[in-house]
């Protein structure tokens, strides 16, 4: 039984260290990177990892070591969910602000298309 119980510790510690790394990047890479759009991969990306793996350790540990726990599973599928919904959130006010100066081309006479004009 002990055995079972120094491999969780080693596997907890293992994705703790993981996590920490992938967040320490993700933070590291939204300071130095200069555009928005290069700052959307940092926190969407590495972040989303390096929480993710935070939480699989938190995981691990409950239920190794007392009563197993699922709010964490819940916690990261928000967070698998909402993390590329901000990035593209961010996209779009990028493109927005970076528009000024050249006039739009006029938009279809479809009533259902995407665009990137005020019509």
């Amino acid at each position: 039984m002990t055995d079972i119980l120094f491999l969780a510790e080693i596997l907890i510690a293992v994705l703790l260290v993981i996590g920490a790394v992938f967040t320490l990047v993700g933070s590291y890479g939204l300071v130095k990177l200069d555009q928005p759009m290069k700052r959307l991969h940092a926190p969407t990306k590495a972040s989303t990892l390096g929480v993710g793996s935070l939480l699989l350790a938190s995981m691990v540990h409950a239920f190794a070591f007392g009563e197993g726990s699922l709010h964490e599973l819940l916690v990261m599928a928000f967070l698998f969910v909402t993390a590329p919904i901000s990035g593209n959130f961010i996209a779009k006010v990028h493109l927005h602000l970076q528009r000024g100066g050249k006039e739009l081309p006029p938009p279809p006479s479809e009533e259902r298309w995407a665009t990137y004009s005020e019509h």
